[in-house]
């Protein structure tokens, strides 16, 4: 089967939302959409697909929220990188249970938990089917961890960004509250920039714009999505110079 399936990207990042473990049984612990992309993943590398992930803490934590509580925005941003090292184990553990060679490397130094991020070893990994977990966002307050997916992406040289969202990609307007509102189907940068779409940290898209990253928005809870855009199928939005 691999010898016959032809992808448009040879190296992905996924950007996930912590929201994707958010309804983990707690009995069974186990949650139909995370094992699902897990299982995608599995077979999106055993075709070739280099990938890497970052993943969001907000199923956990969120700087910006606890900050608006009153809470010192620096501890808050600190608070929510560690969420990502939480949500980061779990999905390592899962990624174990499937047989799928993962590594889990932090920008935050935890012993016996994680690894330090390192460049060139992240890099060898990539090349030898190896998935990488990106958690502890940036490593520094006052970054999302959308900001952090786009830097990890321009180290490894990935192909594009994927941003698994709850929705099907952008709109002009909430398409919840609006069922007239136009899909755009492609964007380019300073569209995005301009109209201030709320997909995505307006940081994130200024570092995809200046190192020419595509950046795919797509609805995460659609089955075997991933495969389906990466064979160059128009789901989602694509945003691109």
């Amino acid at each position: 089967m691999a010898n016959c399936m032809k992808f448009i990207y040879k190296r992905i990042l996924l950007k996930m939302s912590g929201e994707v473990i958010k309804g983990v049984d707690k009995v069974n612990f186990k949650n139909c959409l995370i094992y699902n992309i897990v299982k995608e993943i599995r077979f999106l590398v055993k075709n070739g697909i280099e990938i890497s992930l970052v993943i969001g803490g907000g199923n956990l934590f969120r700087g910006s929220f606890l900050s608006k509580l009153g809470i010192n925005r620096v501890s808050s941003d600190y608070i929510g990188m560690l969420s990502t090292i939480i949500n980061g184990l779990f999905l390592k553990d899962i990624f174990e249970r499937y047989n799928i060679p993962v590594c889990l490397m932090s920008s935050i130094t935890i012993d016996n938990v994680c690894k330090k991020y390192n460049l060139e070893k992240a890099m060898k990994l990539l090349s030898n089917s190896v998935v990488i977990i990106f958690c502890g966002g940036m490593g520094n307050p006052f970054f999302t961890t959308d900001s952090a997916a786009c830097v990890r992406a321009i180290e490894t040289n990935s192909d594009i960004i994927f941003k698994g969202t709850k929705v099907n990609g952008i709109y002009s307007q909430d398409p919840n509250k609006y069922p007239d509102a136009f899909f755009y189907k492609k964007l380019n940068y300073q569209d995005v920039l301009q109209k201030e779409f709320k997909v995505m940290d307006l940081t994130a898209f200024i570092l995809a714009r200046d190192y020419n990253i595509p950046v795919h928005i797509f609805n995460i809870y659609h089955n075997n999505i991933l495969s389906r855009i990466l064979q160059g199928n128009t789901e989602g939005t694509l945003i691109t110079s």
